[in-house]
């Protein structure tokens, strides 16, 4: 049987960064396969919501943090993941969000199925995210960190490729 695909998806995700540079991902259990993956918060851009408004929504609905910094500057990442079933090819855009107080949040809003899908959020040192053998998406991660907030640490790294082209 072939796996559906997926290519028509925008979706806006957060790199969400504390002072002590650590990086915020959730851990996710795909319901279909029971496959585990780290990512930036994030989801689809709704018709007619700017892509900013998605990451700062999609931000508060899976983590609880509200009034971050976002930068409205996003940086495209090509991706290419099977999640439920299915194959995604598609663009989705990265911002960055800086939070001066990562243990001051609210709770999540998540949706019924995201409650059952979700488990974990971790603040990542940003070593130990580059160092860890979990899987993490985008798997140029680094790449994309050093794109939106060329004045952190990670700047000083051997640099990957592969953010895409607008």
């Amino acid at each position: 049987m072939a796996v559906p695909v997926v290519t028509d998806r925008l979706a806006a995700r957060v790199l969400c960064v504390d002072p002590d540079h650590r990086v915020l991902l959730v851990h996710w259990r795909d319901p279909v396969d029971g496959s585990l993956l780290w990512e930036p918060p994030g989801g689809r851009v709704e018709p007619g919501e700017d892509p900013a408004a998605t990451a700062s929504r999609e931000l508060a609905e899976e983590t609880g943090i509200v009034g971050a910094r976002l930068v409205p500057t996003p940086v495209p990442v090509r991706r290419d993941y099977l999640w439920c079933g299915k194959r995604y090819q598609t663009l989705e855009l990265f911002f960055v969000a800086f939070v001066d107080d990562p243990d001051r949040v609210q709770a999540p809003e998540l949706s019924a199925r995201e409650s059952e899908i979700l488990m974990e959020r971790r603040w990542w040192h940003w070593t130990d995210l580059l160092a860890t053998p979990e899987r993490v998406e985008p798997p140029e991660i680094r790449a994309v960190l050093r794109a939106l907030a060329p004045e952190g640490p990670w700047l000083t790294a051997t640099p990957e490729p592969v953010v895409a082209d607008r």
